[in-house]
């Protein structure tokens, strides 16, 4: 093989491998330690997920309890309905330019954990955004290190989506899961190909973790297109959240058994107990939310305190090669070593301790096999019962297109379950 021809084999080897990486999937990177409270917020109040219509603007908050005012700045990548990224450039959806530095920040007033309060929002005198379709957001320090990321949707109403909750049709699960069932109004689209032309994402409380995908109408009805499918719509009911109030944080409040103070305040709660097995009893939640408040202050935003909360958890079932872990939104369901479970031979419990902003939490307990795999009602329990949001994605591209466009979401909960 001459140099020549080597150098141009070479060169096709990294091409294939740069167009392979760019169709890898882009995921969310958790923070590190010292980056807390990331909320990313829409326009509709109570939404966990930042669904905007073209043109709303996008919220983003967080803090850095190193409180040294450092340096931020934010990227956005359009990406395709299984979240790789798309093929357009930056001009083609997005006016101005981003990797600009977060410019808004406050540090702590009043507080005993000092740290600066950051927050943006999109559009800004340098982005606007013009297509619709997934985002990721992606905060970097000024050294370029990648801080964490987020994923947000703008969309456009060209579409009508109804939904409903039914119990599912498998037999074996009737008593845990929830069946969504849904049908898709596209009168103001001329589709061809239907099957590969519309896509839709259906979300149990907004978490992308448990989306499920690829699923195509089972048939058409002139303009309609419908989902009615026995079990592959399916999701475990689950329970609802467990949830903890300190906005007081040197006094009484909801779910805290104890306060101690010292550099920083402890709070302890109330111990939980393992809840599978049992007989599902009405709780009302946030669906996992949180919301960050104090009653010292007008700005919880720099006013409200951090504090260690201190969880436990008395099981007696065999986790053997298992891990325990607390999620919610809080801390975008990850799983790290950070919010994991430790037995404690002494107290013969799970126990962990997170810092975590003054606020209303919701929260529940999962179990991560040695296969890593996740099991969110182990502990919880699952019920057909519970209380959950449900969201359906709906995204077409149109034969000779490149980028997926997100034409209409639909909601529906299971406050009301069919038969």
């Amino acid at each position: 093989m001459t140099v020549r021809t080597f150098s141009i084999f070479l060169t096709l080897l990294l091409c294939s491998l740069c167009l392979h990486a760019q169709r890898e999937p882009l995921v969310e990177v958790e923070p590190p330690y010292f980056i807390k409270s990331i909320d990313l917020i829409g326009t509709n109040q109570g939404d966990q997920f930042p669904l905007l219509q073209l043109g709303e603007p996008l919220r983003v908050t967080f803090d850095d309890i190193n409180g040294d005012e450092a340096d931020y700045y934010y990227k956005i990548v359009h990406c395709n309905y299984d979240w790789t990224p798309s093929n357009l450039a930056k001009a083609q959806y997005m006016r101005g330019m981003d990797n600009q530095r977060i410019i808004n920040y406050e540090n702590s007033f009043n507080t005993l954990q000092l740290y600066s309060n950051y927050r943006l929002t999109i559009p800004n005198q340098f982005t606007t955004l013009l297509l619709t379709g997934n985002y990721m957001l992606s905060i970097y320090d000024d050294e370029d290190e990648l801080m964490f990321s987020r994923r947000f949707i703008v969309y456009e109403n060209s579409i009508g989506v109804g939904a409903a909750v039914h119990r599912t049709r498998d037999l074996s699960t009737i008593e845990e899961d929830q069946l969504i069932q849904f049908e898709i109004n596209a009168s103001s689209l001329r589709l061809r190909n239907p099957e590969r032309e519309l896509k839709v994402a259906i979300l149990q409380n907004y978490d992308w973790k448990t989306a499920i995908y690829n699923i195509t109408p089972q048939y058409t009805l002139g303009t309609r297109f419908v989902y009615r499918y026995n079990t592959e719509t399916s999701f475990p009911g689950g329970n609802e959240y467990l949830n903890f109030e300190n906005k007081e944080i040197r006094g009484g409040n909801v779910s805290v058994a104890s306060i101690e103070l010292r550099d920083l305040y402890h709070n302890y709660l109330h111990t939980d107990i393992t809840r599978a097995g049992q007989e599902y009893t009405f709780n009302p939640d946030i669906n996992g939310d949180f919301l960050v408040n104090t009653i010292v202050g007008t700005d919880p935003s720099i006013e409200a305190d951090y504090a260690f909360i201190h969880f436990s958890l008395q099981n007696f079932m065999d986790l053997t090669g298992s891990k325990v872990y607390v999620v919610g939104r809080f801390n975008n369901h990850a799983i790290s070593e950070e919010n994991q479970l430790f037995f404690n031979p002494e107290t013969d419990m799970y126990e962990a301790q997170l810092l975590l902003k003054q606020g209303f939490y919701n929260y529940k307990y999962v179990v991560v096999n040695e296969k890593g795999e996740v099991d969110s009602s182990k502990i919880s329990g699952s019920n057909f019962e519970t209380e959950n949001d449900y969201l359906i994605v709906v995204y077409f591209r149109r034969f000779g297109e490149i980028y997926d466009r997100v034409i209409g979401i639909g909601t529906t909960n299971s406050t009301v379950i069919k038969n």
